[in-house]
This record gives C-alpha cells, sequence and structure tokens, in this order.
C-alpha cells in the first residue's frame, strides 16, 4: 500500500538524522530519571555531619540522628567540606558538632552547634529534627547534672537512672490524624508520576517538532511530485498521517518500557496505559500535521511548535500536578489534551483503575484527535492542490 510506503519513509527520514536519537530515547528518560530522584516519593533528604573529638555524648547525638526513620546520615572530615557538601547539594543540611562536646555540656558550658541550610531548601525544615533530638539530649543531662549536684549519685549514674526512667514515666503522646484522601498514594513509585506525564509531553513535543518533516516535503516538492502519478491526495494524506502516527507511538512505547526496565515504573492497567498512548498518539500526530500544513519555513515552525508543546504541557499538568492547580486553574487545564491524558494515568497508576474508569477521558482525547486531524487534512489538501 502506498500509505505505508509513506509512512515507511518518514519513519526512516526521522531516524536519519542521528540527534533525534538522544531527543526521543535518551532525553525522556533522562528527565524522568532526574525528576524521580529529586521530588519522586521515597524520597530521603540527607544531613551532613561534621564531629570529631566529640566524645560520649557527642557520637550519642549523632547516633540519635542515624536513627531517625528517612533521614540519612552523611559523616564530613571537617566544617569546611560540610559547607561546600551543602552549598553543592550533596546534602541537604549540615550540623558541626564541636570538639570537646562532651565535657562542655558535662561541665554546663554554654555549646554552640552549627546548622547549615540552603535558602528556601528542605534542609530548613531538617533544623526542627536537630532541635528535637539535641533537647531530649539535654534533659536528661540536666536532670544528671542535678542528681549530682545533689550529691546522690555520679553524673554518670544519675544519667543511666534518667534515662530508665524516662524509659517507663509516661509521655505526651501525639496523634495524626489525616483528614481526607492523600492526593498522591504511599506506595507511589519515586519515577511513576514523573514517567506517566513525561510520557505526554515528549510525545506532543516530538510530534510538533516533527512537522518540519511536512515542511520539507512540501518545500522540496514531494508532495507535487507524488500528485503527478496516480496517487490520489487522500493517499498521500493518510501516509503522512500514519507516519507521524507512527513516531508517536514509538517514542511512547520506548519511553513505556524503557521506564518500566530501568526504573520499574508502574504503569497500571497494561490495556488502559496501551490506550492512552495510543490515542494522544493520534492526538500529537493531528496537533504535528496542523503546524505542517499552516507554516511554510522551519524558522516560523520551531519556535511555534516548542512554545505550543511546553506551553500546553505546563497547563495541563506534565510539569507541576493537575492535583495541586486552584479551582479555576483545572478548569482550563481541561482545554488541553495534556490534562485529560494525565487524568487518565492517574486514575490507571494511583487509583488501580481498569479501562471503564478512563472512558471519558479516552472519547475526550478521540475527539481532540477527529478535530485536529480535520483541520490538518482540510489544510493539507488545499495546500496541495493549490
Amino acid at each position: 500500500m502506498k500509505e505505508l510506503a509513506i509512512a515507511g519513509f518518514n519513519l526512516r527520514r526521522l531516524f536519519r538524522y542521528r540527534p533525534n536519537f538522544f531527543f526521543i530515547i535518551i532525553f525522556p528518560m533522562l528527565i524522568i530519571l532526574l525528576l524521580g530522584a529529586t521530588f519522586g516519593s521515597g524520597f530521603n533528604p540527607a544531613i551532613g555531619i561534621a564531629a570529631e573529638d566529640t566524645g560520649a555524648l557527642g557520637e550519642e547525638l549523632v547516633a540519635a540522628l542515624e536513627a531517625e526513620k528517612d533521614l540519612k546520615v552523611r559523616r564530613f572530615d571537617n566544617e569546611d567540606d560540610l559547607a561546600d557538601g551543602v552549598n553543592r547539594g550533596r546534602v541537604e543540611a549540615g550540623l558541626v558538632v564541636p570538639a570537646g562536646y562532651d565535657t562542655m555540656v558535662r561541665n554546663g558550658d554554654t555549646v554552640i552547634l552549627k546548622f547549615f541550610s540552603r535558602p528556601g531548601s528542605f534542609g530548613a525544615q531538617l533544623g526542627g529534627t536537630v532541635a528535637a533530638i539535641v533537647s531530649d539530649q539535654s534533659v536528661l543531662v540536666r536532670a544528671s547534672r542535678y542528681v549530682e549536684d545533689a550529691g546522690y549519685a555520679s553524673q554518670d549514674e544519675a544519667r543511666a537512672r534518667a534515662e530508665a526512667l524516662s524509659r517507663i514515666i509516661p509521655a505526651v503522646n501525639v496523634r495524626v490524624t489525616r483528614a481526607g484522601e492523600a492526593l498522591f498514594p504511599e506506595e507511589l513509585g519515586k519515577f511513576d508520576m514523573g514517567a506517566t506525564s513525561q510520557l505526554l509531553l515528549f510525545v506532543f513535543l516530538t510530534s510538533l517538532t516533527g512537522s518540519v518533516a511536512l515542511i520539507e516535503t512540501r518545500q522540496l516538492g514531494l508532495s507535487r511530485r507524488m500528485l503527478s502519478t496516480p496517487t490520489p491526495v487522500r493517499t498521500i494524506l493518510m501516509g503522512e498521517a500514519l507516519g507521524r502516527i507512527a513516531v508517536a507511538l514509538l517514542q511512547g512505547v520506548i519511553i513505556m518500557v524503557g521506564s518500566g526496565l530501568l526504573f520499574g515504573v508502574n504503569w497500571g492497567n497494561p490495556v488502559g496505559a496501551g490506550l492512552v498512548l495510543v490515542f494522544f498518539a493520534f492526538v500529537g500526530a493531528g496537533a504535528g500535521m496542523v503546524v505542517g500544513s499552516v507554516f511554510s519555513t522551519e524558522q516560523q515552525a520551531i519556535p511555534i511548535a516548542l512554545l505550543a508543546g511546553l506551553g500546553l504541557a505546563a497547563i495541563g499538568g506534565s510539569m507541576v500536578p493537575l492535583e495541586i492547580f486552584p479551582d479555576t486553574m483545572r478548569t482550563i487545564a481541561h482545554f488541553t489534551p495534556h490534562a485529560w491524558g494525565n487524568d487518565a494515568f492517574a486514575e490507571l497508576v494511583r487509583r488501580n483503575g481498569s479501562v471503564v474508569d478512563i472512558l471519558p477521558d479516552l472519547g475526550i482525547l478521540a475527539a481532540f484527535a477527529a478535530v485536529l486531524f480535520t483541520v490538518a487534512t482540510w489544510r493539507l489538501r488545499k495546500v496541495m492542490t493549490n
């Protein structure tokens, strides 16, 4: 069939340009890796510790930090290395425990603990954790010093008794109750959300920038030469459409399979995820054909394609989750196909939905695709035959 031959030619032409391998295959994986490592659930903040010759109480303080759940502790040789590690983002925050900490605390001297964090970073929140642990230790130290000063026992003996009593004396318990449902389930993988949103972003963006190939076909007169043969316009249009759909599907499958194998991404119901990809590939291909039919040169098309691809992705929840959008912005977002694609993946991945649950989203995506292909074929037919 001529349609398949045209589609195959477009697919081969795409990969003849070697940088496309990077932008279609490698770059999306790098972005998924970066987003998952930085913002994904399961992120454990790291605090750096510079503590040399601090004595028993200093080591006890560090051990208490190491015992904190979901907190990583990294040792640094000195204060300068620690400050550099915080500035470079190797750790979110840093704590300097001065030498002789044990002696100063036991003698009742004023002890200064230096805490580092970058402005506006998550590390600032770790200051509360450090303060709470220091407070717990100081309570026991003050109690043991009071007993020692009263002459009842040595400080070490008093400390042992205070620790024993602290384990049996009823404490103030704080019970935290979650109101409503969590936006993102705890079992959500750290790469899951980034993978689904980036799939939509890159499939759509690649489809738009791929419109350059359609413009080149028109500029080189290939479409006119095909029309000079016994090839009807509908065959050319069908072939061009199939080629762009094939590119979108290929990239989507690569992202799905690659992220699943490399990062263990859960795509939910496999049939549902496949349908979302297929319908969104049609949307992207239709949008790419519209751009390729409206603009006459690459210089005109590329800036608009990048602006539209990134802008619609941002508005549609592929850069910031729709769940944290205000109501008005969420309504505006659903004028983009990305929002419906993100809603469908959210149902499949976060709520273990089935194909039936995403049928409304697929219906809207089908409507987007129908409108875009209608406009594209009308415009291309007009351009080719005039």
